[in-house]
């Protein structure tokens, strides 16, 4: 379903008025309706009178007034809509060739990468690339987990998933946790606070002190062959997007955090020539 489709059956089956909407918006920014004025540049009067519903806004303002709330481009539709406004922003699949550009920085970040592991996933979590370094770190995962698009999230925290291999497990699935509820606070997707409770209904021990003092970020740390092989990771996103797919891509790439690591992955790469 393309995205204008998706805002029309979203303000049709919840018909919020626009002001609602924004009220909301403001509220999950902790903004008052002052601050919120003082930064589209409107008199907090006007802007009371579009949250009540006393007002229309126009299009140039609801558009205004999401970025100054930092709505993501899927929910900037939904407010247009609300507004009486065709939405704005297209959603193309990854596929479609305006987004060809965009598919060869992910292969080049993901080929460039190796032999470290990296990959690419959605909103919601669910993998979308990865390069080839990826795979031996899955051996033994049943199959039955691994089906695409298979949820990163869900492997990370299942039973017969990554989670029995993990051995800082509580302090790694809590780091895990504590991104997706900022993720969800900053997004209100219904998807990803289903998730999140998912996540939470699984059997992980909770974090049993504070992070050590040896760590400059915390490790994921994954038993794999006998050994335990230790990553930092960083998260990139694409820069200044206007297509809702773009937006919502992310790559997260992994980096040896020891000697040992380092090794292990040069030696798996060689093998895989």
């Amino acid at each position: 379903m393309n995205a204008h489709a998706s805002a029309a059956r979203a303000a049709t089956a919840h018909p919020i008025h626009i002001g609602e909407h924004l009220r909301e918006w403001r509220q999950r920014r902790h903004l008052s309706q002052l601050d919120l004025a003082g930064d589209a540049e409107i008199s907090a009067r006007h802007l009371s009178f579009v949250e009540t519903g006393r007002s229309a806004p126009s299009r140039d303002m609801v558009l205004k007034l999401a970025e100054r709330l930092d709505v993501p481009l899927r929910e900037r539709n939904v407010l247009l809509v609300a507004a009486g406004f065709a939405p704005a922003f297209p959603q193309r699949s990854l596929d479609d060739p305006a987004l060809r550009s965009a598919r060869e920085a992910i292969n080049l970040v993901l080929k460039a990468h190796e032999p470290n592991p990296a990959l690419a996933y959605d909103r919601h979590w669910n993998l979308v690339s990865a390069n080839r370094m990826v795979a031996p770190l899955l051996d033994g995962v049943p199959q039955r987990l691994l089906g695409q698009p298979f949820n990163i999230l869900r492997l990370a925290f299942h039973p017969e998933g990554l989670a029995p291999r993990t051995v800082n497990l509580p302090e790694w699935a809590a780091h895990l946790l504590e991104r997706l509820h900022r993720q969800c606070e900053a997004t209100a997707d219904p998807e990803l606070i289903k998730l999140y409770q998912d996540l939470k209904s699984y059997p992980i021990p909770a974090r049993s002190g504070p992070i050590s003092d040896n760590n400059v970020a915390i490790p994921f740390k994954l038993r794999h062959q006998g050994e335990v092989l230790s990553f930092i990771s960083t998260t990139m996103v694409f820069g200044t997007p206007v297509d809702i797919t773009l937006q919502e891509l992310a790559l997260e790439t992994f980096f040896p955090a020891d000697d040992l690591t380092a090794e292990r992955l040069r030696q798996m790469a060689a093998s895989m020539k």
